[in-house]
């Protein structure tokens, strides 16, 4: 790995088709872990998914949410909150709050789109 540092500055956030926007700090040759932030907008939630082989923790930095994950009653979360989501666990957020839900994604090994399944009814 090389030494470096990323400017936030410098990120392009792009839309998902789980219905938020991701802005990745993770660099190609990160293998053990990914960092992304997710925004989601008032009044939406994301699509019902799961990670194949990857655990995940949403760090809230703004906003307020409700998170459901597989398991455990659906939660309100607020900045500073960490929710921890182990891999094959089913899971997706809501934005209850009037401004953007942002949150850090932090995912352990990195985050791959083959590991993302979408198990929500259309």
């Amino acid at each position: 790995m090389e030494t470096k540092i990323v400017k936030g500055d410098s990120l392009t956030e792009f839309l998902t088709p789980e219905r938020c926007s991701i802005s990745e700090y993770s660099q190609p040759e990160d293998e053990n872990i990914s960092i992304a932030i997710a925004k989601v907008i008032p009044g939406v939630r994301t699509r019902l998914h799961y990670l194949k082989g990857i655990d995940e923790r949403y760090l809230i930095i703004s906003g307020k949410g409700l998170v459901e994950i597989e398991g455990l009653p659906a939660t309100e979360v607020k900045p500073r909150d960490l929710v921890i989501i182990p891999a094959g666990k089913s899971q997706r957020i809501k934005n209850i709050g009037q401004t953007d839900l942002e949150f850090y994604c932090i995912c352990n090994p990195k985050f791959k789109n083959h590991c993302y399944v979408d198990v929500e009814e259309t």
